[in-house]
């Protein structure tokens, strides 16, 4: 399973500069989901990811406008509205366990993206995984495991939610890898709006509860956090190499759990810590080895 990565010889500066793209990523990410949580003390987590959703759309309309209506063409719409489906699904589980759980523990949850990804290789796309890959992903969910601790009888809706939005988040990856190669990212942007605002609102239409200025201001400045913080994580991985630029994406972790004590008193207690480092651990030994097997393929 191979994911694009940057130039094979980056330069240090460039590396440097990707850097500095995905920590602003990190932070703008952890801010979002910060200030969905505050959102959500009121609101419905879905009404909230109907937000994100409408709203991200509204942020690109001028570019969209811009384009004309050549940015609609598409002979492959089933592949949009899919993506956009699941995608928005994905969404809904993620805020949904933002907003019922501690923000490190439910960002660590999103974390196990590529552990599905393992998955998604070897039995829907019959893929070649290897044994370290095999043995990375068994690792990466036995620190679910270890921070969920499921044998308690502890195990809560919100943590099965995040692991549901870290599989549609894998679907959307593995489908996106072929659509980019098909369309045009502004293209495949403006459909996932439009697709993303209908799904979202669906839900959100039960639990609709009005927000008052304050929260649309609120709910506008997440979208906006959110929709900057996807920019700056494409120009990282764009600039620095991608097996440089893949610990720094964790530094999401301590930017969660430092927003968690200061905003909502959530201190996480041992063993959600070390349940974390090894999902952690493991899903950035898993991009690190698809890194080096790229570059032996394409040597």
């Amino acid at each position: 399973m191979k994911e694009s990565s940057g130039p094979l010889a980056a330069t240090g500066t460039d590396n440097v500069r990707g850097a500095l793209w995905i920590l602003a990523s990190c932070l703008l990410f952890a801010t979002m989901s910060a200030l969905a949580k505050i959102a959500g003390e009121r609101l419905h987590s879905f009404e909230v990811s109907f937000f994100r959703a409408f709203f991200g759309f509204v942020l690109l309309l001028p570019l969209i406008l811009r384009a004309g209506p050549g940015v609609w063409r598409t002979s492959r719409l089933h592949l949009h509205i899919t993506r956009g489906t699941v995608g928005s699904l994905g969404l809904l589980f993620g805020f949904y366990a933002v907003t019922h759980m501690p923000l490190a523990e439910a960002t660590a949850l999103g974390f196990t993206k590529p552990l599905f990804q393992v998955l998604l290789a070897a039995f829907a796309l019959r893929e070649v995984v290897r044994m370290r890959r095999w043995v990375a992903t068994a690792v990466g969910f036995l620190g679910v495991l270890v921070m969920l601790r499921p044998d308690t009888g502890n195990l809560e809706l919100a943590a099965l939610a995040g692991l549901a939005g870290a599989l549609c988040g894998a679907t959307v990856s593995v489908t996106l890898r072929h659509m980019v190669r098909l369309e045009r990212e502004l293209t495949i942007l403006a459909w996932l709006g439009v697709v993303g605002t209908v799904v979202t609102g669906l839900p959100a239409l039960f639990v609709w509860q009005t927000p008052t200025p304050g929260e649309l201001g609120l709910l506008l400045c997440m979208a906006a956090v959110g929709t900057v913080s996807q920019v700056c994580l494409m120009r990282g991985f764009r600039v620095g190499e991608a097996s440089a630029m893949a610990p720094i994406d964790y530094s999401r972790l301590p930017l969660s759990a430092f927003y968690g004590v200061i905003l909502f008193a959530e201190w996480l207690d041992p063993l959600a810590i070390l349940g974390a480092a090894i999902i952690a651990g493991s899903t950035l030994y898993i991009a690190r080895r698809e890194a080096a097997l790229a570059r032996q393929g394409r040597a």
